[in-house]
């Protein structure tokens, strides 16, 4: 059974580490967002692709919540003693030696995809991790801070400010012209089954929709098209969607995380907590409910979770 789920952050990767056990992993493409991506200090680093990478990898670190295992900041501690300002994104020693390996490949002309596969291969990782899009995309966030607009990176926004502003809008630059990266339309045509991971819909997800032709691409396998809710009892688990869905005129609940993918679903499952709002959904978006326990506390939850999404198709 070939999977192709999309994904970004913290819920994507722990999904994925659920979704590699309950089919075979080399049936598994995982197409992940790169809005979040950033230049720092010279380097190119793809969160998003890295947390994924890490998750699938089993080097992330689940008690911090993010980066490597067995990390140290001796870099970036050094760096904050010469210049604060320029320390506030936590880039680990053995985090920058991707960094490095990937910008060094970059300006060799080799492309983010087939960067990303050998990353991957460093990490003995059977799946296949692609980007969404070999082009440059860009998530910003528009939000209002004592009365003053201003115009962040998303991870502006989220790391160096800590997610205090009032956000008004989220854009995604570049996206218009962006194309999907090598193999993503192939996967998607050849599923036999695309899921939604537990993502963040707005800045993880969405970029991924946006890229042209991806959307239209799932539209039309729309009946084999499962999504997981990453907002459980109206909260997100980890991250920041609380804060951006209203700002795209989502409600922060399993429903209001459903209708941001209305059209492009055959079924849908929420949590046990959620299980009131499994009428609504059904009505209102045409979407198949399911409920289940879909906190992922280890890798054995996130294999119940991967395989009742993929029960909703009959599988």
């Amino acid at each position: 059974m070939k999977v192709v789920a999309l994904a970004g952050g913290i819920g994507g990767g722990k999904f994925l580490r659920g979704l590699v056990r309950a089919v075979p992993p080399n049936d598994v493409v995982a197409v992940v967002n790169t809005g979040d991506d950033l230049w720092m200090h010279g380097l190119r680093i793809c969160p998003d692709l890295d947390s994924v990478t890490y998750w699938l990898g089993d080097a992330f670190d689940r008690e911090r919540g993010w980066g490597r295992r067995d990390e140290t900041f001796r870099a970036t501690d050094e760096l904050r003693r010469f210049d604060r300002e320029a320390a506030w994104f936590g880039l680990g020693d053995l985090d920058l030696a991707t960094h490095l390996y990937r910008t060094r490949l970059l300006a060799d002309g080799r492309s983010l995809s087939e960067i990303t596969g050998l990353v991957a291969a460093r990490f003995g990782i059977v799946a296949r991790i692609l980007p969404m899009s070999d082009d440059d995309v860009t998530t910003r966030v528009d939000v209002v801070s004592f009365g003053q607009e201003m115009d962040l990176h998303f991870q502006e926004y989220w790391v160096q400010r800590g997610g205090r502003d009032d956000v008004k809008g989220v854009r995604f630059q570049g996206l218009d012209a962006a194309r999907p990266a090598p193999g993503v339309l192939e996967a998607l045509a050849e599923a036999d089954a695309i899921v939604f991971a537990p993502s963040n819909p707005v800045v993880s997800i969405g970029p991924i929709l946006g890229v042209p032709g991806i959307r239209e691409a799932i539209e039309a396998r729309r009946d084999i098209a499962v999504g997981v809710s990453g907002i459980i009892g109206g909260a997100p688990l980890a991250g920041m969607a609380d804060r951006l869905m209203p700002a795209a005129g989502l409600e922060v609940t399993a429903a209001g995380a459903a209708s941001a993918y209305q059209g492009l679903l055959r079924g849908w499952l929420v949590d046990e907590r959620d299980r009131e709002l499994a009428p609504r959904i059904e009505r209102d978006l045409g979407i198949r409910v399911a409920v289940a326990d879909t906190i992922m506390v280890d890798d054995d939850d996130a294999e119940a979770v991967a395989r009742a999404a993929l029960r909703l198709l009959g599988t």
